[in-house]
């Protein structure tokens, strides 16, 4: 997920439970665009994710259950959000599967269903 007119930083942490964290830089110019960065964070690791601005932001959670701290620089506008396919094959995300699971047992919001692949934005960038 990102806000495409009101992007955020986001410093994110686990304070409950363990996920797998992503983000993918969608800077304009950018050395790293479209490249992926991902880390594990559990409340026993107690690390931080610190996602800047224009990057698109994606979890897993490993474990049965997870809460998260966000600390963000802008307000949450519902109406400015874009979101990438978890599984888009061209950004090649190595998403591990909780303990037991395939793909097909995994329980996305209706919002995660509907994202756009990278392809279409990167298309819709350029109208």
């Amino acid at each position: 997920h990102f806000q495409i007119n009101h992007p955020q930083d986001k410093l994110v942490r686990v304070i409950r439970g363990e996920v797998f964290d992503v983000a993918v830089d969608l800077r304009d110019g950018s050395e790293t665009f479209g490249k992926w960065f991902g880390v594990t964070l559990t409340e026993e690791n107690k690390k931080q994710f610190f996602i800047p601005k224009n990057f698109a932001h994606g979890f897993i959670v490993l474990s049965d259950y997870a809460e998260f701290c966000y600390k963000v620089t802008d307000f949450y506008h519902p109406n400015d959000e874009g979101g990438l396919m978890w599984n888009d094959p061209d950004l090649g995300v190595e998403w591990p599967m909780p303990e037991g699971m395939t793909e097909k047992d995994l329980i996305l919001s209706d919002k995660d269903k509907v994202n756009s692949s990278y392809r279409d934005y990167l298309a819709s960038r350029n109208r």
